[in-house]
């Protein structure tokens, strides 16, 4: 995977703005991008308009004991949810997952999802261009990528192999595989929000694919999907997806493709030849 960037720092004026007061030390995951302050954590804001406040107010609106919690949002004295391009939030301790704990992180994400099946679909989703944007509106169908040669070869099978599917759709995380944190008796958390439009089985099946390429020791595909037959068609276009945000996020000094390469190749056999044991095949 291309490498995360240094963080950049909050200038003391947001942290005044937002009322929080302690030493900035960037944190790990992610895009490398959060700082925690104290008792809170802070990152860049979301480039598309509105989308930062919208994820907010999202958050403030989610019910407690759900089977998941979120870090509450902070606001500014004014009510901003962004200050000079920075967000807030509560910091909550945990382990982050997922190795050893995919059903825990499936567990979560159906639970999340739950919450979230009345929440509108927001206007924003249309504006964004960014990798992983266009990544999932590639895997959809609803646009077209070019990919780097390295990638070539494992694009077009899995563009073979996608069929049409249906799903009702509606507001997803679709980043849940490293961003949900546990703790021993406690509800897990769910952090760093990735809004997408799309069947709540999509996102189960980017972490399960998420586990295929780079995790050890990787999950079954039987974590997740619960039986469902639309299961493999979702798995490819989890695929497709990674792909090609990862073609997206590269840059010409990359020396990792033919090992990438080599990953999507295995985790696409490993759907095709998937244990669905009399199920059947979409």
């Amino acid at each position: 995977m291309p490498e995360q960037p240094s963080a950049i720092l909050p200038p003391r004026s947001v942290l005044d703005a937002f009322g929080v007061r302690g030493i900035r030390e960037p944190l790990t995951g992610g895009q490398g991008r959060s700082v925690r302050v104290g008792g809170a954590v802070l990152k860049p804001a979301e480039r598309t308009e509105g989308e930062s406040e919208w994820a907010a107010s999202v958050f403030e609106r989610l019910p407690r004991g759900a089977g998941f919690r979120v870090p509450r949002p902070l606001r500014s004295a004014e009510g901003d949810a962004v200050v000079e391009g920075w967000t807030a939030a509560e910091f909550i301790d945990g382990r982050p997952g997922p190795s050893r704990q995919w059903p825990g992180v499936v567990a979560v994400g159906r639970a999340f999802h739950a919450a979230l099946r009345e929440v509108p679909r927001p206007a924003f989703l249309d504006r964004r261009t960014h990798p992983w944007a266009v990544a999932d509106r590639v895997a959809w169908g609803e646009e077209g990528a070019a990919v780097v040669p390295e990638l070539a070869e494992p694009f077009a099978h899995l563009l073979s192999l996608r069929r049409p599917v249906e799903g009702a759709a509606q507001v997803i995380h679709g980043d849940l595989t490293g961003n949900v944190l546990f703790s021993p008796g406690q509800d897990p958390v769910v952090i760093d929000f990735s809004p997408y439009w799309r069947p709540p089985l999509y996102a189960e099946a980017v972490v399960i694919v998420d586990g295929l390429l780079w995790y050890e020791p990787a999950p079954s595909l039987l974590v997740g999907g619960g039986g469902d037959p639309r299961w493999r068609q979702m798995l490819i276009r989890a695929l497709i997806f990674r792909l090609v945000a990862l073609s997206g996020l590269v840059d010409p000094s990359w020396r990792a493709g033919e090992k990438e390469a080599a990953r999507f190749l295995a985790a696409t056999e490993a759907v095709e030849r998937g244990t669905y044991e009399g199920r059947g095949r979409p």
